[in-house]
């Protein structure tokens, strides 16, 4: 009989985060307190300091929401006309 062992492989650390992204773990905890990267925290009391663990779905989410998306199309700039200047004397 096999023995259940949790899928630990399915999250990732902070410092994990960071490592793949190439960003301080800070960087991560900071979009975490912010809300934009869904995560878990693991700690074993609330008063303790927080574990965060990202799943990896909410990674991919996080990547996908943050991917650079091209410029739309903008029309050219009309150049602007030179005014006639009056010249007194």
């Amino acid at each position: 009989m096999e023995k259940h062992k949790p899928k630990t492989s399915h999250y990732m650390s902070p410092l994990d985060v960071a490592k793949t992204l190439g960003v301080s773990s800070f960087k991560v905890r900071l979009w975490i307190e912010a809300g934009e990267l869904d995560a878990l925290n693991v700690a074993t009391s609330r008063t303790s300091r927080p574990r965060w663990r990202i799943a990896q779905d909410a990674f991919d989410r996080f990547l996908t929401g943050r991917a650079a998306t091209p410029n739309p199309a903008r029309e050219p700039r009309r150049r602007r006309l030179p005014q006639p200047t009056e010249k007194y004397v």
